[in-house]
């Protein structure tokens, strides 16, 4: 119409177009409100996908059928690209080793790598409990060694207790002497991943990608004191807020706390 000069009901019989459709207009509810609080929950939550967004909506008391949100998050073009595909449905898998059945049973703990604003390498030691989910620490330092594992096992036992086992990869602040000597003194048995094998560690390995992708990329971190402010307060997010798939939509803290009620 606008290119030819033409009025509807010659444009519409020129492109087959019934003319009531031409004027039809939806009756359907535009959901402002939900449209704004799904880009507001994915803004924030940058690496969260639908199903995770649209427990935080479920938790927040919205009245919304998951295929009604789906078509939302659709069309606000808010859907993540999946970076890595599926491991092949054919790959081998190892046994694999009897899982966590209560919560201080196992503990997984591995290092992650990052570096200040000006440079500089710092380290991050993260603590798992791999039945609960929950980050029971995560140390924060220019050069974490063994005696820093050590110091962080010992703050754990008093206010969380000591697990059975700890699994970890063979790292010599892990294999070492003086992490040796403490697993012994306390009984805890500490179970080494396979060399070139992350996933015998599955859940750690899971955390830190989480851990990575929501707080270390997403921030700056001007000095050593900025860093472990910044990561203490995700990890409370983490521990708090974050619904977790795996343990049916709830939090690692309240999970903790259905299962020990």
């Amino acid at each position: 119409m606008h290119r030819y000069g033409v009025g509807n009901r010659q444009a519409c019989r020129c492109v087959l177009l019934h003319r009531s459709m031409y004027y039809y207009r939806s009756r359907m509810d535009p959901l402002f409100a939900l449209r704004q609080r799904v880009r507001e929950l994915a803004h924030a939550r940058v690496r969260f996908g639908y199903r995770r967004i649209y427990m935080l909506l479920q938790r927040e008391g919205w009245d919304v059928r998951k295929s009604r949100f789906y078509r939302v998050y659709c069309e606000e073009d808010l859907g993540l690209r999946r970076k890595r595909p599926w491991r092949h449905v054919s790959a081998v898998h190892r046994t694999q080793r009897a899982p966590a059945g209560s919560a201080n049973e196992v503990w997984g703990m591995d290092f992650v790598h990052d570096e200040l604003a000006d440079g500089r390498k710092i380290r991050t030691l993260t603590v798992i409990d791999l039945f609960t989910r929950e980050c029971l620490a995560i140390e924060v330092g220019l050069s974490l060694r063994a005696e820093h594992v050590v110091a962080a096992m010992e703050r754990l036992k008093y206010s969380r207790g000591l697990p059975q086992r700890i699994a970890s990869d063979n790292g010599s602040e892990f294999a070492g002497g003086q992490m040796d000597l403490w697993a012994y003194t306390h009984h805890v048995k500490m179970d080494f991943s396979r060399r070139g094998k992350p996933t015998d560690n599955a859940i750690v390995e899971s955390f830190n990608g989480k851990f990575r992708e929501e707080c270390l990329n997403a921030h700056w971190f001007e000095s050593i004191e900025d860093a472990k402010q910044k990561i203490d307060a995700w990890r409370w997010d983490y521990n708090e807020n974050r619904p977790h798939r795996s343990l049916e939509g709830l939090t690692p803290r309240e999970y903790a706390m259905k299962v020990s009620s």
